[in-house]
């Protein structure tokens, strides 16, 4: 079995290779006198970016930066990678996992992508004692809108649809003061409405962050709302409009997004 050293070190060195394969500035990177990693302390991640010359003058010289991969890129080397796993034997899914854990400590938004994608390619594995894994990873590596999207729709979704006793945990990540955590709690419950389950769940989340000020927060138990419509509209409709003089219009305008014009009107008036 690769030591979690060695998949780290692997993964760094495919997402090098497929960048320099396929970006799409060939011509710049190829003056790079490096690639490594830089920390974008406004995103709360680091990300592997070529560091390119530039001579202010004949005494002076500073790097651009620029971004080594993008996100198709790193979906293909994340696809890749799991595939050469599989290929060597590797099926047990608390492996894979730790292998996540492992990536996602390195705090990367490229490892993250990865971890997050292998965590979801063995959702048919997931038991119950997963769940202080998936919360941990909810309550220490979600710093971004796009990492919460992508977990919570996706892993943390598929595992409260599948193990619904433990949906009412995202009541309590409700009351967090932690925005990311706020909006885990609504995104986490998208999956289950899609398959038109967990409604009962959603105007607790609603109210507990209704009023919140922050953008993040207003969308995303917007968007769940708006998901909710698709089986639950009237209930969804009733309840917009006994909040609507409360609820910030941006979050309002999402629950009502896929409601016919009709309803619309009565929510925006």
């Amino acid at each position: 079995m690769v030591s979690d050293d060695g998949i780290i070190a692997k993964t760094k060195q495919t997402l090098i290779e497929i960048s320099q394969k396929a970006h799409r500035h060939p011509e710049v990177i190829a003056q790079a006198e490096k690639v490594d990693w830089y920390e974008d302390f406004s995103a709360g991640y680091k990300g592997l970016y070529y560091f390119v010359p530039v001579s202010l003058s004949s005494r002076y010289k500073r790097h651009l930066r620029v971004a080594a991969l993008n996100v198709p890129m790193v979906r293909k080397v994340s696809g890749n990678l799991f595939q050469e796993l599989r290929l060597e034997g590797l099926r047990d899914v608390d492996t894979i996992l730790a292998y996540c854990n492992a990536l996602l400590r390195q705090w990367s938004w490229e490892y993250r992508t990865i971890a997050f994608d292998w965590s979801y390619r063995v959702r048919k594995d997931f038991e119950p004692r997963h769940f202080p894994i998936f919360e941990g990873w909810t309550r220490l590596y979600l710093s971004t809108w796009g990492g919460v999207d992508d977990f919570c729709t996706h892993t943390m979704g598929y595992f409260f649809d599948t193990f619904s006793q433990f949906v009412p945990k995202v009541l309590g990540w409700a009351t967090s003061e932690n925005p990311w955590i706020l909006r885990a709690a609504a995104v986490s419950l998208i999956f289950g409405l899609r398959r038109g389950r967990h409604v009962e769940y959603i105007f607790d989340v609603a109210d507990a962050m209704l009023l919140d000020p922050r953008k993040y927060v207003q969308t995303g138990y917007g968007w769940m709302l708006k998901e909710a419509t698709k089986h639950f509209q009237d209930q969804v409709f009733d309840y917009v409009m006994e909040k609507k003089d409360k609820m910030p219009r941006r979050a309002l305008r999402y629950a009502i997004e896929k409601m016919p014009k009709t309803l619309k009107a009565q929510a925006m008036d």
